[in-house]
């Protein structure tokens, strides 16, 4: 709780200290970066993707209060909440803005067709139709994907490795998202290779959630998918409570899930992507323009396992598993 009032506070105090900061350096043209977290301000995942891009930009030459201003808004996974922030930034009228996840991309392009804008953690931009083309996305908007459709099969098979017990995968998704519906159909399209049958879980909040996971309790030998979604990274807690309630291994999208408790997880983390995106903000400080920059793909996937998670379900995870697996709680 202290770091993360520490955290808020250095950020607060940097705001207001820019005024100064920039009267006394009258030759040095201060720049305007806004930031759209979707995570809400206390979450450790988004502090720590905020923390990655500060630190790059820094690196870079572009402090906070001294030659740029930084105005940051979270998101916290509401749809409308997005919009208004979206809306709230675009009107500061900055020289680039960070959209820190996939879901927060639309809203910040519907509100403006010129300010530049630069994503992480974002799938499928071509099919969300925020870029053109990866290679010349053509538009206000560049930056970097998390991972595409055909990871989805890749979960499938880890459910079917870590727990070869399980006939049926429930596949938790956002049906409001494209990628939603794409990693589905791609799990889908492997499951009978596999003696799966599947079937999606449609969830848009907390509620969906709890009650479509519970509902599994009367289905034996069912596993769990989460696929990537801000939805799931907004409510992880939730699912991984309600997947050690109820006994479901499930497979994950991202390493913190498993950190946080969850079984296993294959997927690129958000950290890189946003230290990697400092150096966009920066070349389009330097006059350098969205349509030019291509679409960035993960340069990592990460296999991650906790075992005391796995021993709790009373699974025995093969060692040629274990042996491929990046991380390992024990």
């Amino acid at each position: 709780m202290n770091n993360r009032r520490a955290f808020i506070t250095l950020l607060g105090g940097a705001a207001a200290a820019w005024p100064l900061a920039a009267r006394a350096q009258q030759g040095e043209r201060v720049r305007r970066i806004g930031v759209l977290m979707s995570l809400a301000a206390d979450d450790k995942q988004g502090q720590a993707r905020l923390a990655a891009f500060l630190q790059g930009l820094q690196e870079l030459g572009w402090t906070d209060g001294r030659n740029v201003r930084i105005d940051v808004r979270w998101g916290t996974g509401d749809a409308g909440r997005n919009r208004r922030h979206a809306l709230e930034l675009v009107e500061l009228a900055p020289d680039v803005i960070l959209a820190s996840g996939g879901s927060i991309v639309g809203p910040l392009l519907q509100a403006t067709s010129s300010v530049p804008i630069v994503f992480t953690q974002t799938p499928d931009p071509v099919g969300a139709g925020f870029v053109e083309s990866l290679a010349r996305p053509g538009g206000n908007a560049t930056g970097f994907s998390i991972f595409d459709y055909s990871l989805g099969g890749k979960w499938l098979e880890l459910l079917k490795e870590v727990a070869p017990r399980v006939t049926r995968a429930a596949v938790i998704r956002d049906p409001a998202t494209p990628q939603g519906i794409g990693q589905f159909s791609a799990i889908q399209s492997l499951a009978p290779s596999l003696g799966l049958e599947v079937t999606p879980l449609n969830a848009r909040d907390a509620g969906d959630i709890e009650r479509a996971i519970a509902a599994l309790d009367r289905n034996p030998n069912t596993g769990l998918i989460v696929t990537g979604s801000n939805l799931a990274i907004v409510h992880r807690d939730l699912i991984i409570t309600l997947a050690a309630r109820y006994k479901l291994p499930a497979v994950y999208p991202l390493g913190f899930f498993v950190t946080g408790g969850g079984l296993i997880s294959y997927g690129t983390e958000g950290i890189d992507s946003h230290r990697r995106a400092a150096a966009y903000v920066d070349r389009i400080l330097k006059g350098e323009k969205p349509a030019d920059l291509p679409v960035q793909a993960p340069t990592k996937y990460e296999l991650a396992i906790n075992l005391k998670t796995a021993k709790a379900l009373g699974l025995e995870v093969p060692t040629t598993l274990l042996a491929r697996a990046d991380e390992v709680i024990e």
